[in-house]
C-alpha cells in the first residue's frame, strides 16, 4: 500500500471518529509495525487467550462464546482479525470509554448532525457526486446486461418447494407422533428394523418418527415411542445418527439447485447425488436381508458402521456449507480442509478427494480460461478475480487508463480457495497480462496447453500456472518496452515536464511569457499551442519523435490547492484555502503541459502519473520563471553603476535583497534538478534494467514519482506553504523593482 493511500485512509478514519489527532503519527506507526494485506491474513485464526479474555470481560460470557462458535462454524472471513481488534479495544480503557461515549451520544441524539454548515458543503457535494457516479455505473451495467445478446433465460423451479411430498427427505407438514400401540418385546425388533430402514431413506416409521426442524439446516432428531424396550431403544439411538446425516445431505442436494448457488455447489451436488444412489442401494440390500429374515439390530449396527463414517463426512461438509452459505472458492476451501483433516482408512480420504475434484471442475475451467487467455467466464460470480468493466475500453474516457490496471480486475480474497492462496497474485497478474496482450492485437505462441485439474498431491496445475505467468510477463514486457518504446516515452516526459531540455525551456519562455502573464481566462489555448509548436521546432526537441504528443493546458487551481486536495490534510488553513474560489490565477500559475499517451503505454504513463509530473512541472517552471524575473531585475539595476556613491548607498539594501532572493531560487532549482531528479532517475534506470513484469515497472515508476514529490518538498504542507510564500514575495519584489527602475533618482 502506497504512503499516500495509507495517509488518506488514516485521515478518513480519524474524521469518522471525530478526533483531532495528527494523522502523520499513526501513519508512521502503521508503516513501522506493518499491515497484514495477504489473503492468508484474512483467514487468520484467533488465539484462545484472546477469546478467553474477551469472554471474561463480557457481561454474559456464555452468550459471547456461543456467538463466536456460531461465526466460527459459518467460516466467517476476518473473524480472527476482528477478535484481535476487540481485544485491543477491551484492553485500552481510554479507547473503550471513548467508543462507549460516542455510541451513547449517537443513540441519545441521532439528529445531532442535522445542522449543516458551510464547511460541510464540499463533503456533501463530494458524496452526492460519488453517489451519482456509482448510480450511473450500476445503470450502465444493467443496460449492458439487458442489451447484451445472451442465451434465453432458463427458469428453474424448485420442485421440492412447490411439491414437498416428492422430497427424499422427511416430510413434516403434520405433527406426527409415535404409535402408542403396545407390542410385546419379542415382536418389537422386527418392527423397529422396518422403522429404522424407513428412516434411513427419509420416511417416518411407526414407532420412530422425525421431529420438525428448528431451522432450515438444523440436525434432524427423532422421537422414539416410550413403549420400546430399553435395550432396543439404546441400539436404535446408535443407528439413527445415520438417518440424521442422510437428512442433511438430502436437503443439500434438493435445495442447492438455484443459479445463485453457483457452479461449484452444483458440481458438488451432482457428486453427492451419485453417492446417495449408492447409499440407497445399500439400504435396499439391507431390506432384502430383512425380508429373508437374516437381519437383526446387532447385524444392522455392524453393517452400517462404515457407511455411517462416510455419511458423517458428507454431513459435516454439507452442514458447514449451508450454515456458512458458502459458494465458489469458499466451498473448495472447506472441502480441501476436510480432506486434510481426514484420518483413518484411505477410502474416506478418497471420498473427500472425489468430492473436491468433482466440485473443482467448473472453477478450474474458469481459472484455465483466465490464465491462458485473460478472459473471465464467470456467470455466477464465484471466481476470485472480478471484472469491473462496464463498457468497452474504447468507449471510456481517457482517465480510464489511470484505473485500468488497479480497478479493472480486482481480487476478492474471500473467494480464493485455500490451496490457491499463495498463488493468487500470480494468477491475477497472468490473466491481466494476457488480457492486455490480447487488446494490443498480439497472440502468444503456445505449445500444448495443459488442462488445470485439482490435485491434492503434486499440484501440477501450479507449475502450469507459473509457466503461463512467465510467458505472459515476458511477452507483455516486450510489447511495452520494445514495440512501444516505453523508455523513449519516459525520457520524453522527463525532458518536458522536468525541464531537462534546457534550450526548449528558454525558447518557450521567450515566446510565451507575455501571453502567460495575462489572466488565465484571457488566454487563448490554441495560441499557446501554436507558440509551443514553434518553441519545439526551434530547439533540439525537434528531434524528439514524440514531441507532437505534448499539449498546453490551463488548470483552474494553483499548485498548493492541488497538493492539499491530494494529501487531504484536514487543517483549518486548508479548509479556509479551499473556499478561496474567487482567486484569479495568471497564466503562469495555471499553465501545465499535458501529454497524449496511447494504449498500452497508458498503463504506465496514465492520468495519475501525468498529474504527478504536472505538479512537478508547475513547481519547477515557476521557479525558473522567478529566476528569470530576478535576473531581469539584476540587468535593469546595472544603471546603478552610474550613480554617485551616496545615491548608490540608498539602493544597497534592495540590491542585496535581490541577490539573496536570486541565490535562494537558484539553489532551490539546483537542489531539485541536480540532487533530486537526476540521482532518482539513474536509480530508476538501474531498477528498470532488472524488472521482469509490468507490475514491477509500475512499482518502480511509482517509487520514482513518490521520491520526486517527497524530496522536492511537495508532500509537506508546511514546506510547500513556505516555498509558495517565498515565491510570492520574490514576484512582488520584482514587480516593485521594475516599477522603481523607471524612476531611479540620480543626484
Amino acid at each position: 500500500m502506497s504512503e499516500f493511500k495509507l495517509h488518506h485512509l488514516v485521515v478518513e478514519l480519524i474524521g469518522l471518529l471525530g478526533s483531532s489527532s495528527a494523522p502523520e503519527k499513526h501513519v508512521e506507526k502503521l508503516q513501522k509495525e506493518g499491515i497484514p494485506t495477504s489473503p492468508s491474513a484474512l483467514t487468520m485464526v484467533a488465539s484462545q487467550s484472546s477469546i478467553r479474555n474477551l469472554a471474561r470481560n463480557s457481561p454474559v460470557p456464555e452468550l459471547f462464546l456461543q456467538k463466536y462458535e456460531e461465526l466460527k462454524a459459518k467460516k466467517v472471513d476476518l473473524l480472527g482479525l476482528f477478535i484481535q481488534v476487540l481485544e485491543l479495544i477491551s484492553s485500552d480503557k481510554e479507547l473503550k470509554s471513548f467508543l462507549a461515549k460516542q455510541a451513547s451520544s449517537s443513540t441519545l441524539n441521532p439528529t445531532r448532525n442535522s445542522a449543516i454548515t458551510t464547511e460541510d458543503l464540499p463533503q456533501i457535494c463530494k458524496n452526492v457526486i460519488k453517489a451519482a457516479v456509482e448510480g450511473e455505473k450500476k445503470l450502465n451495467k444493467q443496460v449492458c446486461a439487458i442489451t447484451k445478446k445472451a442465451e434465453p433465460l432458463v427458469i428453474k423451479y424448485n420442485w421440492v418447494h412447490e411439491r414437498p411430498r416428492i422430497t427424499w427427505d422427511f416430510y413434516n407438514e403434520l405433527n406426527v407422533t409415535p404409535c402408542q400401540k403396545v407390542v410385546p418385546i419379542v415382536s418389537q425388533e422386527s418392527i423397529l428394523l422396518w422403522d429404522i430402514l424407513y428412516c434411513l431413506k427419509g420416511i417416518d416409521g411407526t414407532y420412530i418418527v422425525s421431529e420438525p426442524l428448528t431451522s432450515p439446516y438444523a440436525v434432524k432428531t427423532f422421537n422414539i415411542s416410550p413403549d420400546v424396550g430399553i435395550s432396543y431403544k439404546q441400539m436404535v439411538q446408535q443407528i439413527l445418527p445415520l438417518a440424521s446425516h442422510y437428512s442433511m445431505t438430502a436437503r443439500f442436494v434438493e435445495k442447492k439447485v438455484s443459479p445463485e448457488d453457483g457452479q461449484v455447489n452444483h458440481a458438488l451436488r451432482g457428486a453427492i447425488r451419485c453417492l446417495l444412489k449408492d447409499y440407497l442401494l445399500f439400504v435396499v440390500q439391507l431390506e432384502m436381508e430383512h425380508v429373508r429374515g437374516k437381519l437383526n439390530l446387532q447385524k444392522l449396527w455392524f453393517y452400517v458402521q462404515p457407511t455411517m463414517i462416510a455419511m458423517s463426512i458428507l454431513f459435516q461438509i454439507t452442514s458447514t456449507i449451508c450454515k456458512a452459505n458458502a459458494r465458489g472458492g469458499k466451498v473448495l476451501s472447506l472441502l480441501h480442509e476436510q480432506a486434510n483433516n481426514i484420518s483413518g482408512e484411505a477410502k474416506f480420504k478418497e471420498l473427500c478427494l472425489y468430492l473436491i475434484q468433482t466440485a473443482s471442475v467448473p472453477y478450474m475451467q474458469i481459472l484455465e480460461k483466465w490464465v491462458y487467455k485473460g478472459v473471465i467466464c464467470d456467470p455466477y460470480e464465484e471466481f476470485f478475480v472480478e471484472d469491473n468493466e462496464l463498457i468497452h475500453r474504447e468507449e471510456l474516457p481517457i482517465d480510464y487508463s489511470a484505473d485500468y490496471w488497479e480497478k479493472r480486475y480486482t481480487m476478492r480474497p474471500e473467494r480464493i480457495p485455500i490451496f490457491l492462496n499463495e498463488h493468487a497474485q500470480t494468477i491475477l497478474r497472468t490473466g491481466k497480462y494476457f488480457n492486455v496482450i490480447r487488446q494490443c492485437g498480439k497472440t502468444v505462441q503456445w505449445g500444448k496447453q495443459e488442462p488445470l485439474i485439482y490435485q491434492h498431491q503434486g499440484q501440477k496445475y501450479i507449475a502450469a500456472i507459473d509457466r503461463a505467468y512467465s510467458e505472459a510477463a515476458k511477452t507483455l514486457l516486450e510489447v511495452l518496452i520494445h514495440e512501444n518504446d516505453l523508455m523513449g516515452r519516459l525520457r520524453s516526459v522527463k525532458s518536458y515536464f522536468l525541464l531537462a531540455q534546457g534550450d526548449f525551456v528558454v525558447q518557450f519562455m521567450n515566446l510565451c511569457e507575455a501571453e502567460l502573464n495575462k489572466n488565465m481566462y484571457d488566454i487563448f489555448i490554441h495560441r499557446l499551442a501554436s507558440l509551443l509548436e514553434v518553441a519545439l521546432r526551434m530547439s533540439t526537441a525537434d528531434s524528439d519523435p514524440y514531441k507532437d504528443d505534448l499539449k498546453p493546458e490551463l488548470l483552474p487551481y494553483d499548485l498548493q490547492f492541488q497538493m492539499f486536495r491530494i494529501l487531504s490534510i484536514q487543517t483549518r488553513d486548508e479548509k479556509e484555502y479551499c473556499f478561496q474560489t474567487d482567486k484569479t490565477l495568471t497564466g503562469l500559475e495555471a499553465f501545465v503541459f499535458n501529454y497524449d499517451v496511447k494504449w498500452p503505454v497508458s498503463l504506465i504513463i496514465n492520468r495519475k502519473a501525468i498529474a504527478c509530473y504536472q505538479m512537478l512541472f508547475r513547481h519547477l517552471f515557476y521557479c525558473k520563471y522567478i529566476e528569470r524575473r530576478l535576473c531581469r531585475v539584476w540587468v535593469s539595476n546595472k544603471i546603478a553603476k552610474t550613480f554617485t556613491h551616496n545615491v548608490a548607498k540608498s539602493y544597497r539594501q534592495a540590491f542585496s535583497l535581490r541577490q539573496r532572493m536570486l541565490d535562494c531560487i537558484q539553489h532551490l532549482a539546483y537542489y531539485m534538478m541536480i540532487e533530486v531528479i537526476e540521482p532518482n532517475w539513474l536509480t530508476f534506470l538501474n531498477k528498470m534494467s532488472k524488472v521482469s513484469n509490468v507490475d514491477d515497472v509500475l512499482s518502480v515508476h511509482q517509487d520514482l514519482q513518490d521520491s520526486y514529490l517527497k524530496e522536492c518538498m511537495l508532500t509537506d504542507p508546511d514546506l510547500l506553504g513556505c516555498i509558495t510564500g517565498i515565491s510570492a514575495a520574490c514576484i512582488e519584489f520584482c514587480n516593485f523593482m521594475e516599477i522603481l527602475s523607471d524612476n531611479f533618482v540620480i543626484h
